[in-house]
């Protein structure tokens, strides 16, 4: 035991002497000069009122063709952009304890609120509609937030019993199915509403694309023989915080013979010579939007080879195949009929969609390739959706693969490249 003391001491010690001589700052925090995106240039302007209200539209639109008298919102992106509801996004994603009702006429009222909310109307206390807060008792609680939208029916002084519940527990749909109310998903209100962009949602996507391409930049002048995968990642995780942005849904990064199959996140691996280094940003970035851009780049002194850079140029020809059926007005199921097919070697490592939404996060619509089967659902691509492209080319068995994505506007008459990090021109020579 006196061993065991004597040793404690011993750390303790050590600490408290770091912590004397660290009073400092860190250097390389207050030597950063290059991470602020906005000390070297300007985002494009945002109206926030106007965002705000542009957003409630959609919503409420949204719920007029369900025919709901009003809606509860839970999902973390769901009250961003309903309400501008930022506090712990994630804990919220699987430990829920905020939500918003939300109706056509009425005010919308946030529950739970961590901070509160500058879009919403009222902050009122929540109910636990999580294990972590309401454990064996949910059923209880969801039987109080069911007169809760009760009581809310009757202030907005409607008669209307249709409600829209999104991602909730299976007791809150049975309690508000007991107070005679009939229940719809609410991600038929939440998920369709984010589809079409304003300009200043447009201008918050160029300006988080922006942030995540001026992280990329950093992340690939760090790339050389013994850096780690994480540390790599480390520097667009970086940027995307002190530009105020939020998180990143995977840590899309992966060198070497762990860049095929794709779909690998960041390791302590160490990047080698001659090794690919393909990434995807995944990243919700300023304002809460989303940044989807890969790249693949190549760890030097050693020269690309042949192999290398055929995967390249496979990888590039199909994102131009696919960019260049970008049109306002086209089926998904005719994109899939005319979208690029791959050789039969790439095929079973392709990324599982050729394009998809994107706004807040990845989000409707996609659209599968063809080789997998027929997609899911049909749609259309319309003006003011913001999409991304997508390739992977990697053969399986092999080491080498890469990863291209490209963000894009769709326009009146096609599309507006969002992305423009510039592709490698080592990899795309013949």
């Amino acid at each position: 035991m006196a061993f065991w003391a004597e040793l404690c001491l011993d750390i303790c010690a050590i600490f408290l002497t770091d912590a004397i001589v660290n009073t400092q700052p860190d250097a390389l925090i207050l030597a950063d000069d290059w991470s602020d995106l906005a000390q070297h240039r300007q985002p494009e302007p945002v109206d926030d009122n106007r965002l705000h209200r542009w957003r409630l539209a959609r919503l409420r639109e949204q719920l007029e063709k369900t025919g709901a008298a009003m809606c509860l919102l839970v999902s973390p992106v769901s009250l961003r952009y309903a309400v501008n509801y930022r506090d712990y996004p994630l804990f919220q994603s699987h430990m829920p304890q905020t939500y918003a009702f939300l109706s056509v006429e009425g005010p919308t009222v946030i529950h739970g609120a961590m901070s509160g909310s500058s879009w919403a109307d009222e902050v009122r206390p929540g109910r636990p509609i999580s294990f972590f807060d309401g454990s064996e008792r949910l059923a209880d609680y969801a039987a109080l937030l069911a007169d809760d939208a009760v009581s809310y029916l009757s202030e907005i002084g409607t008669d209307n019993r249709r409600v829209a519940l999104e991602y909730v527990n299976p007791s809150l749909t049975r309690a508000f199915a007991d107070r005679g109310l009939e229940v719809i998903d609410g991600v038929l209100i939440s998920e369709p509403a984010r589809v079409i962009k304003s300009p200043d949602e447009i201008n918050c996507i160029r300006w988080a694309v922006a942030v995540a391409e001026h992280g990329v930049a950093r992340l690939k002048q760090a790339i050389q023989p013994g850096v780690s995968e994480l540390k790599l990642w480390g520097l667009l995780n970086y940027t995307n915080l002190a530009n105020n942005g939020d998180w990143h849904e995977g840590r899309m990064l992966a060198s070497g013979p762990r860049i095929n199959p794709w779909l690998q996140e960041a390791s302590p691996r160490r990047v080698e010579s001659g090794d690919l280094v393909g990434l995807d940003t995944d990243m919700v970035g300023p304002r809460g939007y989303f940044a989807d851009v890969s790249r693949t780049f190549l760890c030097g002194p050693a020269q690309a080879t042949a192999r290398q850079r055929e995967l390249y140029r496979l990888a590039w020809e199909e994102i131009s195949h696919n960019l260049g059926l970008i049109c306002p007005g086209i089926s998904l199921s005719e994109f899939q009929k005319r979208a690029y097919v791959p050789a039969e070697e790439f095929q079973q490592n392709a990324y599982p969609c050729v394009i998809h939404g994107v706004g807040m996060s990845d989000e409707y619509p996609q659209v599968k390739p063809a080789f997998r089967g027929e997609n899911p659902y049909d749609g259309v691509i319309e003006k003011d959706m913001v999409i991304c492209v997508e390739s992977y080319m990697g053969a399986p068995g092999e080491r080498d693969g890469v990863k291209l994505e490209q963000q894009i506007l769709v326009t009146e008459s096609g599309y507006e490249l969002l992305s423009t990090f510039p592709l490698e021109a080592e990899l795309l020579d013949a």
